[in-house]
């Protein structure tokens, strides 16, 4: 099975399959640009078992006929009651299936939602990424520390309310204006 992992890029530029790509820019200079494009062909349908389990729980359990067939082992519990005499056992039953249910279903969900939350991360860094002016700082925020974190909502709250009060719809997140020229973050001059 192929390496999952990305190449160091060469001069001309490799994607994570190890295909070489160049582009050029403006003026006719080559640079060096990373694609996902083979790397997204080659993981397309490639999913683990457990990956595929948690993906179809996680659905599942969304599902209205999941929460109906819960309130019915629910009523059948409680109905059933006075037939075992609300015994110790007949309590133990449904603590014990509540239990392990919830403790799996945890784990599965989780590892759902965290998918589900790092393909989000993904697309939203390539639309700053190629969006013109964008402050690409902002790529990697997940990375930071809480406290930078609140520093840079700190900063665009800053903008959003001097936007307001100068009554303007907000503009282009560049020049001097930008969080990140207010907070002189990496990557910005």
């Amino acid at each position: 099975m192929p390496s999952r992992t990305a190449r160091a890029p060469s001069a001309a530029g490799t994607d994570l399959d190890g295909g070489v790509h160049e582009r050029k820019e403006k003026g006719g200079r080559r640079t060096a640009r990373a694609t996902l494009s083979g790397a997204l062909e080659s993981a397309a349908g490639r999913r683990s078992v457990f990956s595929r389990l948690a993906k179809a729980t996680a659905l599942g359990a969304a599902h209205p006929l999941a929460f109906l067939v819960a309130l019915l082992v629910v009523l059948g519990w409680a109905l059933s009651g006075p037939l075992f005499g609300f015994s110790d056992t007949w309590q133990l039953v449904i603590n014990t299936a509540t239990t392990v249910i919830t403790f799996l279903m945890v784990f599965l969900i989780q590892s759902t939602q965290n998918r589900d939350t790092q393909a989000l991360q993904i697309k939203l860094d390539e639309l700053i990424r190629v969006t013109q002016n964008a402050d690409t700082a902002l790529l990697d925020l997940e990375e930071l520390e809480e406290s930078e974190l609140q520093r840079i909502q700190g900063a665009y709250e800053e903008l959003a309310a001097q936007a307001r009060l100068e009554g303007r719809g907000g503009r282009r997140g560049n020049g001097s204006d930008s969080p990140a020229a207010r907070l002189s973050l990496p990557g910005k001059p």
